[in-house]
């Protein structure tokens, strides 16, 4: 057993070199995935009132963010829609119209950048009359029709040249009809990331701002996203879409939840990845901006809790700026 004085454990910390030289956690920009929020137009960048320094973008500046990503060493980023407010309806038909906001941008990314990754998100409520991630029928969200959806969004995406899938809808059964059905119609090498562990959270309120989704909403999203005192619930939600043909696993939110990231990995040895979402982006933002904390170290250290816990990687409002740091 070590034991003090032969054992010092200080001995490791006394200068930065030996620190580096121990350090067990690292982080690097290929861990980080990047999310754009798109929108309509040419050259617009409007900001987030809710994200201080996160804007929507128009697809031309969208594929500008894009390859400077790719010129930093971020593999993938996931863009997130902004749609107009005629096209949301309760149908959520722009979802797979093959010509909507984030096909388009898809595209001229995947044209312009063909060296990094590009992720779409699958979940109807940018596109849905009620802000719901689901198809709503007499004040309840049907599963099976919204699977059915959620499957044809998924392959326009597809088809548009995204090499990641998203499902963030928590919709039962939907990664297998996803999978079947991009199997069925040659997407063999489309990956899907499916958001196995999303809690209905109080943290998501900002990203709802940003996509546009806060003014629609009706009601809460507990009846489809599990609730936060659940644990054991989580991991058959990783294995049945494990099952069903997921290749990757995400937890939402991710600091709250760094025990479901930590159990996921250790119980099924799979790429699992965390969204840093709105919400603590904008909590570490404010704290920041009254001098509670030093707003480049919270950052740093928020992201390494993440690869602490287990995960291959973090969806990070701050990708390109810590991708820039570590660089440096």
């Amino acid at each position: 057993m070590h034991q003090f004085p032969r054992t010092r454990m200080r001995r490791t910390r006394q200068a930065p070199w030996a620190r580096d030289l121990v350090r067990e956690t690292t982080l690097h920009a290929a861990d980080l995935i990047w999310p754009l929020f798109v929108v309509e137009g040419e050259n617009v960048v409007e900001p987030v009132g809710a994200m201080p320094g996160v804007e929507r973008i128009s697809i031309d500046v969208a594929t500008e963010r894009a390859r400077e990503a790719a010129d930093h060493g971020i593999p993938l980023v996931a863009l997130f829609p902004n749609i107009d407010r005629s096209l949301r309806t309760e149908e959520c038909a722009e979802a797979w119209n093959p010509d909507n906001l984030v096909c388009r941008a898809t595209r001229a990314i995947r044209a312009a950048v063909p060296d990094i990754g590009i992720m779409e998100d699958v979940a109807l409520d940018p596109y849905s009359a009620t802000g719901h991630d689901g198809i709503v029928r007499g004040g309840r969200i049907v599963n099976d029709e919204s699977v059915e959806a959620l499957v044809r969004q998924a392959l326009a995406q597809a088809e548009a040249g995204a090499d990641v899938i998203g499902p963030s809808d928590m919709m039962d059964g939907r990664i297998g009809a996803i999978r079947d059905a991009l199997e069925g119609a040659g997407h063999t090498d489309v990956m899907l990331l499916s958001y196995a562990a999303k809690y209905a959270s109080s943290f998501y309120g900002p990203f709802r701002e940003a996509v546009g989704a806060d003014a629609t909403l009706k009601g809460d999203k507990k009846t489809y996203q599990m609730d936060a005192g659940n644990a054991d619930e989580a991991m058959r939600e990783v294995a049945m879409d494990l099952a069903e043909g997921a290749d990757m696993v995400m937890v939402k939110p991710g600091l709250a939840y760094l025990d479901i990231c930590s159990r996921i990995k250790r119980e099924f040895a799979v790429p699992t990845y965390a969204y840093q979402v709105s919400g603590e982006y904008a909590m570490i933002e404010a704290a920041a901006e009254r001098g509670w904390i030093d707003r480049e170290k919270a950052i740093l250290e928020s992201l390494v809790a993440f690869r602490r816990a287990g995960c291959d990687g973090i969806l990070t409002y701050y990708a390109l700026e810590v991708a820039k740091g570590l660089r440096g």
